[in-house]
């Protein structure tokens, strides 16, 4: 029999998931490397770029590759004849290790965890708790696999109950575009099948914790339904052209993972969960030999790219901006920010709606008018940092505010990532304002243009208080410009039709050549 250690238990949760937030698995790096080469939509092959770049940069300075460093999700299969050296139970050991790593000196990890979701989301300050499933096997070993998953992805998640007799392709083709960029792809679709309606999820999130693999099952080819299932939901979904951050483009998903368990007569449940560019998780098993072992990577494996596409990008001072300058920026124009900005997120923008609605000013200091707001909930800094990672968290959580904000606080831009949804377009384009998109998946990377950094207001909430930056070149794009244009409508809908023509000019070539 097996004894397994409290210490080495909670030692291997804890290590586990400080190692993930800074070290993509390989075979995403590989995947998305392979997509980066063969991308030939300018701007998704720049998001790519700074993705890869970002990922280096977090695994060299052991930093997170996103400011959300996600929701702890762990699965266990624990082996019948093991036994336990302690006397905590399995969740609170997971827990203490999701602790210690979070609040790890050197690396601290951001608290996202709020309890009393439906009430008054207070943050738990230590990301806990996990979110722990347990199956009891066969065996002497504790198999453990961790996964530290963004709220942008997670936020994606779907559910249906088909009917028996309906197509799942259709579905996920109709269900993928109204995901929009908010989950930051290119990544990959965990899709679960059958059980019931929570076994579905369950099938779905684990099965992104499979390595990517459809290079070998392309080059190999089905051997059963699933494996023909997954090989045509890749290339069917890549067609949709939505592209790397939803930009337009040859890649949207690197693979599509699916598992399946049996299921009612008169149900067909159907689950797709997406990871995103942030994909972080790793595998290890416990044998009672102490503590386990994480390899680190080797940096080989990352591609080597520079980021030298910037000199054609227009240079912004934001401390002399002015409205008529904004109207000048065209859609998908690479700009470089230099100067001040305020920061804001989900409960700032609630806390100033409130404010307003009671008749209330805004705490003395906090100033926006003429000035731009990035939705960021940046890590807390170490050593010589300034901030740590500081990524753009998904702007369309903030649409219901835009036009409060724009009419009553002054300002002239937004930053953030993704798409924004028709009432925040309109808005845009009602107060001659813009919408300016950052990359998700590369916060450590956008860390580095920040200069200075303080506590404006709101600071008693943690991440989400309001900051003042002050950024030199920080690398952006125009997504929705004065006049309410979106390249997230434009960009995927000029590759959607790209890739159509391209495949049906394939599929003529080899009706002729047979």
């Amino acid at each position: 029999m097996t004894t397994i250690r409290e210490d080495d238990f909670i030692q291997s949760i804890a290590d586990a998931f400080q190692f993930i937030s800074y070290y993509h698995p390989v075979d995403y790096i590989k995947a998305l490397g392979d997509a980066y080469e063969s991308e030939e939509s300018t701007a998704a092959k720049d998001a790519m770029a700074q993705i890869l770049v970002n990922s280096r940069m977090s695994a060299e300075g052991h930093r997170p590759i996103c400011q959300d460093t996600g929701i702890a999700v762990v699965f266990l299969k624990v082996g019948m004849n093991v036994h336990w050296d302690t006397k905590l139970s399995i969740t609170d050991m997971v827990n203490e290790g999701v602790r210690r790593a979070y609040a790890h000196p050197d690396n601290p990890l951001r608290a996202s965890v709020l309890a009393e979701p439906a009430g008054i989301r207070k943050n738990t300050k230590d990301n806990t708790p996990a979110v722990i499933h347990t199956e009891i096997v066969p065996g002497n070993t504790v198999d453990v696999k961790v996964a530290a998953k963004g709220g942008g992805s997670e936020n994606k998640s779907k559910f249906v109950m088909l009917n028996p007799s309906d197509s799942l392709v259709d579905w996920v083709l109709k269900t993928v575009p109204q995901m929009g960029a908010g989950w930051c792809p290119p990544g990959i679709l965990g899709i679960g099948i059958g059980g019931t309606a929570e076994k579905a999820m369950l099938l779905a999130k684990e099965s992104l914790m499979a390595p990517i693999d459809m290079h070998i099952l392309q080059a190999r080819g089905a051997s059963n339904h699933l494996e023909e299932l997954r090989l045509e939901l890749y290339e069917e979904v890549n067609a949709l052209g939505i592209g790397a951050q939803g930009l337009g483009g040859l890649t949207t998903v690197l693979d599509v993972k699916i598992l399946d368990y049996p299921t009612h007569a008169a149900s067909l449940p159907v689950a797709m969960i997406p990871n995103c560019a942030a994909t972080r998780h790793t595998h290890f098993v416990l044998d009672g030999n102490g503590p386990a072992h994480l390899t680190p990577p080797n940096l080989e494996e990352w591609p080597k790219i520079s980021l030298d596409n910037n000199t054609q990008a227009r240079r912004v001072n934001l401390d002399t901006i002015t409205p008529a300058e904004i109207a000048l920026w065209q859609p998908g124009e690479s700009l470089l920010l230099s100067g001040k900005f305020l920061t804001g997120r989900d409960a700032a923008h609630k806390r100033i709606a409130d404010l307003f609605a009671k008749g209330q000013s805004l705490p003395d200091g906090l100033d926006f008018n003429n000035r731009f707001i990035y939705y960021v909930g940046p890590v807390d800094a170490v050593r010589d940092e300034v901030v740590g990672p500081a990524g753009p968290t998904t702007a369309t959580r903030m649409d219901k505010f835009t036009e409060m904000m724009l009419e009553k606080t002054g300002i002239i831009g937004m930053i953030g990532k993704s798409e924004r949804g028709p009432q925040a377009i309109e808005a845009i384009k009602k107060y001659k304002a813009v919408y300016l998109m950052a990359v998700g998946g590369a916060a450590y990377l956008v860390s580095k243009a920040i200069r200075t950094a303080r506590v404006v207001a709101f600071a008693d909430l943690g991440m989400e208080a309001v900051h003042e930056f002050e950024v030199v070149d920080m690398p952006v794009m125009v997504a929705v410009d004065a006049g309410g244009e979106s390249v997230h409508q434009t960009g995927p809908a000029e590759w959607q039709m790209k890739i159509a023509k391209r495949n049906e000019e394939n599929t003529h070539l080899g009706y002729f050549k047979s």
